[in-house]
């Protein structure tokens, strides 16, 4: 990637696709946003770039970059694959890109005292995955298009979709008289049976019907 290449994704903001960090002073949250990367879309980190998307560089980049990669290897499981390059502004200052493929071994999540802990992108913020996401990303480089069947419970759903346009878990859970694991596990199969669609949130996701 060009310097020039640089300087017109960061004036472009951060998004889905895009991050970029000042320095690499928190390793262990950078990483986040790592993993959630490869659990989406893939995507760009750069370090050396200001909040308001400034191309400033960083003193000792190589350093920088000898920080996260240390941090990837050691918190991100199962190991994660990504590009790294370093871009000079002049003598004394860099930019490290690091570029993430959607990874096909998702979900990817980080060691947090001895809990796993996965994360996805969400526009320019990453979150922490579901229980309910985590299957589906598990489940869905697996199988495309899975079979199913409308029962009562997924006819109710839609029904509510269509009336509602979005339902959570626990609405669903409560309008279908249903046990949390079922309601949870009808969920997973009709996202992964491209019907419905996932929309992870912060506090609790929700559901929406799937764009045609």
């Amino acid at each position: 990637m060009t310097l020039h290449e640089i300087i017109k994704l960061a004036q472009q903001g951060e998004g889905l696709k895009v991050e970029f960090k000042k320095k690499a002073a928190f390793p262990d949250k950078i990483v986040r946003e790592i993993i959630a990367l490869a659990n989406t879309e893939g995507g760009v980190l750069l370090i050396g770039v200001d909040d308001d998307g400034t191309v400033s560089g960083q003193r000792f980049i190589e350093e920088e970059i000898f920080v996260m990669e240390k941090a990837i290897r050691e918190l991100v499981r199962p190991e994660l694959e990504y590009k790294v390059e370093l871009v000079k502004l002049n003598a004394k200052k860099g930019v490290a890109v690091f570029q993430i493929p959607k990874s096909e071994n998702r979900p990817h999540y980080l060691l947090d005292q001895n809990r796993k802990r996965a994360y996805v992108r969400v526009a320019d913020r990453s979150i922490q995955a579901s229980k309910e996401m985590w299957e589906i990303l598990k489940r869905d480089k697996m199988q495309q298009n899975m079979v199913f069947t409308y029962g009562d419970k997924e006819t109710v759903l839609m029904k509510a979709l269509a009336e509602k346009g979005k339902v959570t878990l626990k609405d669903f859970q409560n309008f279908a008289k249903l046990p949390r694991f079922l309601a949870s596990k009808t969920l997973v199969r009709l996202v992964l049976a491209n019907v419905i669609q996932i929309v992870p949130q912060e506090k609790e996701d929700f559901y929406i019907p799937k764009e045609s």
